[in-house]
């Protein structure tokens, strides 16, 4: 079946040997069987190509159930196989991806041995429809989605700080910074709108760079490319190893990073994995 729906997408199965990694007889001999057992032509041969027949076209949507419900068994077989009982599959942004949860995931496999675990990185305004579609079973983002049919709540608040390079220390004044550095913006979904406008009106020569990813910005500072603000769990490791530095706020007042989680309906899983996680998010504070 899955040889004659490779064959019914291209209707050529010379195309169809070659994503299949199948000799063009090995295709030919599967159409034939298939054929054979439902008693009907699947596919008229004409010249060196081939078309579906009426019952080809029928049949299709058949098969394609039939395959999806086979590979879904089969998944389901290997998971019980593995000593997973159940599964919960994740929809999370990448600047939390990257930063908290990997430890996180650690102990929380270590806990529940029998839950399989599926992590779907995707941008924070792709999470919501990922929820709402049934792909995914809970998200972490940084952004509150705009959809009223999911549930939405803050799971934690965090300090925003300004970060520079290492060859500063706390000395060093905000307005020193904003006068020798670029300021890199937009590497967070949600606050720097509100954020760049306040720090325009205090210091309206700035010169700004947008770069769309936490961990570039990071390395762009690091490499004295700029300055930014990043919220505190995300540069914690660079701060401890003095590779990035924090400097004091003057005249802007940094907002707060907030961590949004986002359901649509609660399993037992995906409520261990929220009690689990809001747990340890309130041990960073």
């Amino acid at each position: 079946m899955k040889t004659f729906l490779i064959a019914a997408k291209y209707e050529n199965f010379r195309q169809a040997s070659e994503e299949l990694y199948l000799t063009q007889p090995a295709v030919t001999k599967h159409i034939s069987k298939l054929e054979e057992n439902l008693n009907t032509k699947l596919f008229d041969r004409i010249g060196k190509g081939v078309v579906l027949t009426e019952a080809g076209q029928h049949f299709r949507s058949t098969a394609q159930t039939i395959v999806a419900k086979y590979d879904e068994g089969l998944g389901e077989f290997e998971r019980w196989q593995q000593g997973f009982k159940k599964k919960l599959v994740i929809a999370v942004a990448p600047q939390i991806a990257s930063s908290v949860l990997p430890a996180f995931l650690q102990e929380f496999t270590f806990k529940n041995p029998s839950i399989e675990l599926l992590i779907n990185v995707l941008k924070s305004f792709e999470i919501s429809e990922e929820i709402r579609s049934g792909k995914a079973n809970l998200g972490l983002t940084r952004l509150k989605p705009s959809h009223l049919d999911l549930s939405c709540r803050i799971i934690h608040e965090e300090e925003v700080v300004l970060i520079a390079p290492p060859r500063f220390d706390q000395t060093y004044s905000e307005c020193q910074l904003f006068e020798d550095y670029r300021l890199i913006t937009h590497n967070h979904p949600e606050y720097w709108d509100p954020l760049l406008g306040d720090v325009k009106h205090h210091y309206p020569k700035i010169q700004t760079m947008k770069v769309n990813q936490i961990e570039i910005t990071k390395r762009f500072i690091e490499q004295g490319l700029g300055v930014s603000y990043l919220p505190l769990t995300m540069v914690k490791e660079e701060l401890g190893r003095q590779t990035l530095v924090n400097i004091p706020n003057d005249k802007i007042t940094p907002p707060q990073s907030l961590t949004y989680i986002l359901t649509k309906t609660i399993t037992k899983e995906a409520q261990q994995f929220i009690d689990f996680f809001q747990a340890k998010m309130a041990t960073l504070v």
